[in-house]
């Protein structure tokens, strides 16, 4: 008899009827021409675990915005420090907005990226020159360029992931935002600031 935990699902487990993942990939532009290789979850854990605090470059005041959702997350639910980049606004959330990553009063650990891939690899440049040690681009950025100009001078590099949605997979919360983590427990999670 075969352990449960070592039943490994055949690759198209997943997939919709009549599907294959090659095939998925092959007509999914989204993933055409991709490269880079992210990290794995273990070690998108250790960068959140090891981060004290996060940049949200291109942030809005806009409540249907990403990264506003993103910002209220974090604010409320996380222990991180967030600072809000935004040349166009003063303050976000009730927060102060600052112009560039250097006008920043701290060295962001994450430098998490809500902009157009155009901007990426300027994003980068910047995240490098002042000294940040993880470059985050959010669900549906992928910029190469991007990641290895951040890569070449020690930054990691995470793309195409959500730093909300990444959180609290890791830390039963997603929850909060209509997700089933399959966690069943009394306690709250708690959050100290």
């Amino acid at each position: 008899m075969t352990d449960a935990c070592e039943f490994t699902p055949p690759a198209d487990a997943c997939a919709l009827p009549g599907t294959s993942p090659a095939a998925i990939s092959d007509v999914d532009p989204a993933h055409e021409g991709r490269s880079w290789q992210g990290p794995g979850a273990g070690a998108r854990l250790g960068i959140l675990r090891r981060a004290k605090s996060i940049a949200i470059v291109g942030a809005s005041n806009n409540p249907a915005r990403a990264s506003y959702f993103v910002g209220t997350y974090l604010l409320s639910s996380s222990p991180y420090d967030v600072y809000f980049v935004n040349p166009r606004e003063t303050t976000i959330l009730g927060e102060p907005a600052y112009a560039s990553i250097a006008d920043l009063p701290v060295v962001p650990d994450i430098v998490d990226v809500f902009r157009k891939n155009d901007d990426l690899p300027g994003v980068a440049r910047e995240a490098v020159e002042a000294g940040a040690k993880s470059l985050w681009l959010q669900l549906g950025s992928w910029n190469e360029e991007a990641a290895s100009i951040a890569e070449s001078a020690g930054l990691d590099v995470v793309m195409d992931r959500c730093v909300k949605i990444e959180h609290a997979r890791f830390h039963g919360g997603l929850h909060l935002a209509g997700f089933d983590t399959g966690v069943i427990s009394s306690k709250r999670q708690v959050v100290s600031r």
